[in-house]
């Protein structure tokens, strides 16, 4: 018998409904995909010819469960020149994801009973991972009205004295909200006026859109930054996400706990891994890479928003970062497709599922009003699901 903390996880609805497709297009079935949580895009050579040196020169044995040096002193640089934030190597934990970055961090901060204060929608593995980790979760909720960011007044009201953590995901998985540099210091205002931490979850950072920029809360004070600790990783900015890099920035005792832990739950990330992350920061291809993937997503973006405001009964927020459109389709429910009642955002992506598109249920994300859709695909997709989703829509009664 499984214990019940383990007992009482949820399995990702995300992967449920990938699943179902994957089994569909297998039968042969034609099914458009807006279930994608990574870039469309192969991983650049350079960092490719950098895994493949790896290996030639044999640099497949264990590493410092901490990480190399080379690719502390490269996150460090990029922190530098992207954040304006001083880091030292020994502030600095290479992971096998950034999945096991958030575990790890939350595994070193919370306290068992302690309250850790998350903004929905939120990422659906925030929540499993407080609570493997023996915290409390308190949802604050941000709606459309706000543009799915919460304000620092609803931050304060949710504090008290068991209060340990803020989770901040900025760009953010599932909405595509960015927070501004206004908004994130009122915020850090408060974390530092009630003394609470902060895991700010940057994995987006560098797709962001329509004149925004990323601003990471730790930028605010040198208390903040002694407060937050900064998740990042490989994944999104340089389409590595099967590569399995992410790392930490944050204070020297908690970057020390989280190395400790490591060494004994999984050891060190990909040697090979990560000798193609340090090429990945340092060279000069990276920037080039990174530029063009966001101007094609951000073509994508744009293509996406334009339709789905022509589709009636639609709500929709303009994404400013990542790669989402967060959809409100409430005004759907109550009405049936084939017979069956649409009661919530499970039982829409269910049906839409017959028609041949997928999309994630936003109940998975804390909001059962919405359904989120990827735009890390091709335009043609996004064209061709799109009209599926749109006759799907217009066949409810």
């Amino acid at each position: 018998m499984v214990s019940k903390r383990v007992e009482g996880i949820c399995p990702s609805l995300t992967l449920e409904i990938t699943a179902k497709a994957k089994k569909m297009k297998a039968e042969g079935i034609s099914v458009i995909g807006f279930g994608a949580g990574e870039p469309d895009f192969n991983t650049p050579d350079y960092i490719n010819d950098a895994a493949k040196k790896a290996i030639d020169i044999g640099f497949t044995k264990y590493t410092p469960a901490s990480g190399t040096v080379e690719l502390k002193k490269a996150v460090c640089d990029k922190f530098l020149k992207d954040n304006n934030l001083v880091y030292k190597p020994e502030q600095i934990v290479i992971s096998s994801g950034a999945k096991s970055s958030i575990y790890h961090a939350l595994a070193a901060l919370i306290n068992e009973g302690d309250q850790v204060i998350l903004p929905t929608p939120f990422w659906l593995t925030y929540p499993e991972l407080i609570k493997l980790c023996g915290g409390e979760v308190v949802y604050i909720h941000a709606g459309e009205e706000s543009g799915y960011k919460i304000t620092a007044q609803q931050l304060d009201n949710a504090i008290n004295d068991k209060t340990k953590c803020l989770i901040l995901n900025t760009p953010n998985n599932p909405t595509g909200a960015v927070y501004s540099e206004e908004e994130i210091r009122e915020i850090a205002k408060v974390c530092e006026k009630h003394g609470i931490y902060v895991l700010s979850d940057e994995i987006y950072e560098k797709l962001v859109y329509a004149d925004e920029k990323h601003f990471s809360i730790a930028s605010c004070s040198d208390y903040m930054k002694e407060h937050t600790v900064i998740v990042n990783g490989m994944s999104k900015t340089y389409a590595m996400t099967g590569w399995r890099i992410g790392y930490i920035a944050a204070p020297t005792d908690i970057a020390k706990a989280v190395s400790s832990m490591q060494s004994h739950t999984t050891s060190n990330a990909c040697s090979i891994a990560q000798y193609a992350s340090t090429e990945a920061l340092t060279s000069p291809e990276g920037d080039k890479f990174i530029g063009e993937m966001q101007q094609i997503f951000d073509q994508r973006r744009k293509f996406m928003v334009d339709y789905l405001k022509n589709i009636k009964g639609i709500v929709c927020v303009e994404p400013k970062g990542a790669f989402y459109v967060f959809v409100n389709v409430s005004s759907y429910y109550g009405k049936s497709y084939d017979g069956k009642v649409i009661n919530g955002s499970l039982s829409f992506a269910e049906n839409a599922l017959k028609l041949g598109v997928a999309v994630i249920p936003g109940i998975a994300f804390g909001d059962d009003d919405c359904i989120r859709l990827s735009y890390a695909i091709s335009i043609e997709d996004i064209k061709e699901g799109l009209e599926r989703l749109d006759k799907f829509i217009t066949s409810l009664k």
